[in-house]
């Protein structure tokens, strides 16, 4: 095809934050799309075949917006407007993620929606009653989750947190490990913490806990009870039964709000056990209080790594999907044959 080439004015002050250190954030641009990008005092001109160069075009704006709303681009900018490149996805969207400021960590850092799936998670979670956060490992469903539940308890929007997580054994028994009750499910529920010392810090954390304003327990000390005014965060919902979901869903009470957080990927039930979160995906998609928010690999946030290995195993997994699909029909077919 014909190469094409467009010319777009961009700052001085903003090439070096765009480009990225020796210009490893303009190179995997290139790479990426297939284009060349030539640089001539404040003048960049795009070479390459039109849809790419147009692709490259908006990919540079967007840049350009972001940095200039302070953002300090890094890889993972790079790669979200990357992946994003042929979806038709509004600019300003993307810009407007950094004005939506949830909460600051400990550190003074500022805790935001990076994804267009992320700031549909959060405004679900603002606008709901019930929100299930489904996706991959680092799209940020439990960070997130965290961010929200600790300003509304700072804004004295609900008078508690509940934190709960099924205490399933992922091949380690709970009964080898040492102390009581308490140590033994205090590994599962530790991401829990973690991200609570982050944002509210230690000290926080441990008086409100001490007050019992703050709870973080495995989901079967949650039968019986009924939670008004509280945020309730349920993680790992995929290792939920069908029972042990219906079960903590019924303990919501008046003035509260709950966030359920899982990966279908990762179950570790055992084979025969269906999980609960898929069940009340198919039972509850109907309700209109209540919000299913799907993440993708695209929401990662994590390493660009990370990503790459998220994409790796969505590929394996449909090919498995397609396979046992295939091997099934071939098996009906050889039964109805044999008859």
């Amino acid at each position: 095809m014909k190469e094409e080439e467009i010319v777009i004015e961009l700052p001085i002050e903003h090439m070096s934050n765009i480009f990225g250190q020796f210009d490893k954030n303009i190179q995997k641009i290139e790479k990426n799309l297939n284009i060349t990008f030539i640089c001539r005092g404040d003048d960049l001109k795009i070479i390459g075949e039109m849809d790419n160069v147009k692709a490259g075009e908006k990919i540079i704006k967007d840049l350009l917006a972001l940095s200039k709303k302070g953002v300090d681009i890094t890889d993972q900018e790079v790669n979200y407007l990357l992946g994003m490149k042929n979806l038709n996805v509004n600019s300003g969207d993307i810009v407007k993620l950094q004005d939506d400021c949830i909460c600051h960590t400990t550190m003074g850092k500022p805790v935001k929606p990076k994804t267009i799936g992320q700031k549909t998670y959060v405004d679900a979670i603002r606008n709901q009653m019930i929100t299930f956060g489904i996706g991959p490992a680092g799209t940020g469903k439990t960070y997130l989750a965290m961010a929200m539940a600790i300003t509304a308890f700072q804004r004295e929007e609900v008078s508690r947190i509940i934190l709960t997580r099924p205490a399933i054994e992922a091949g380690e028994k709970l009964g080898f490990l040492p102390g009581d009750l308490q140590s033994k499910v205090d590994p599962y529920l530790r991401p829990l913490y973690d991200a609570l010392y982050q944002i509210m810090g230690a000290e926080s954390f441990t008086r409100n806990m001490e007050k019992g304003l703050i709870e973080v327990a495995p989901l079967a000390y949650m039968r019986g009870r009924t939670l008004d005014n509280a945020f309730i965060i349920l993680d790992e919902a995929q290792n939920t039964t069908p029972a042990q979901m219906k079960m903590f869903l019924t303990r919501i009470g008046f003035g509260s709000k709950a966030v359920i957080t899982g990966d279908a990927t990762q179950k570790d039930l055992p084979p025969d056990v269906k999980s609960g979160l898929d069940v009340a995906m198919t039972v509850l998609k109907n309700v209109p209080e209540i919000s299913i928010c799907k993440l993708t690999g695209l929401d990662v946030v994590r390493h660009p790594l990370v990503q790459k290995i998220v994409h790796a195993y969505e590929v394996y997994e449909d090919k498995q999907t397609m396979k046992e699909f295939s091997n099934t029909k071939k098996n009906n077919r050889k039964k109805t044959n044999a008859k």
